[in-house]
């Protein structure tokens, strides 16, 4: 049952990411009503406090803390755990959606908001930064199915989209194709992976077994 669920829901995120990639891009719009009304919200409300919040989590949710530390470490741990199945799966989903990510942004080619106050590459959607905080989150709650690390992890995602959009280096929308894209690859690979494991009759270390509770 948890096979196919995986499945159609990671497969359906990655659906809605593309075909809202498609709708923010057509004819070269740049940006939609919504998109702007948020950004001009978030010009509004900052404050220095959380500009240094939002500044620390570009450092934390790029660069080599996001591309070679963190999955360093979340690798390493499950390794430790002696969990040799969920440390490949994890690593496959890592990689695979920065690739994603760095696809599509090469496809829809958006621009960034002119605001910016941070310095950037090319392509706002999807959020690069949102579907790598995405990624980790929903991977902690596939392997850890608890309550407690399911609110953490959506807190996390959450704040990382937050961050994005309050010093306007994305738009509205590409931190929700962010995130689209992160758990969209973390299910869809969860469900080939549980495929595999039981199709040669082993007991699938992935995705975690029992409810959050």
């Amino acid at each position: 049952m948890m096979r196919p669920v995986l499945l159609w829901w990671g497969s359906g995120a990655l659906l809605v990411a593309i075909v809202l990639g498609v709708v923010v891009t057509w004819g070269g719009v740049g940006a939609t009503a919504v998109d702007v009304a948020w950004n001009t919200l978030m010009g509004q409300i900052r404050t220095p406090v959380l500009l240094d919040i939002a500044h620390a989590l570009d450092r934390i949710g790029g660069g080599w803390v996001a591309t070679y530390l963190i999955p360093l470490v979340v690798i390493a741990a499950l390794l430790l755990a002696r969990r040799w199945r969920a440390a490949v799966f994890a690593a496959a989903t890592m990689l695979i959606s920065v690739a994603v990510v760095q696809l599509l942004k090469s496809v829809f080619g958006r621009a960034r908001p002119e605001d910016m106050l941070v310095l950037s590459d090319y392509g706002s959607f999807p959020s690069g930064h949102t579907a790598n905080a995405a990624t980790l989150a929903t991977l902690a709650v596939v392997l850890f199915p608890r309550l407690w690390v399911l609110i953490v992890a959506v807190m996390w995602a959450l704040a990382m989209a937050l961050s994005r959009t309050l010093v306007s280096v994305h738009w509205l929308s590409d931190t929700l194709g962010g995130m689209l894209v992160g758990a969209g690859v973390v299910l869809l690979l969860g469900g080939f992976a549980l495929t595999w494991a039981r199709s040669r009759g082993r007991e699938p270390d992935l995705p975690g077994r029992e409810p959050p509770r």
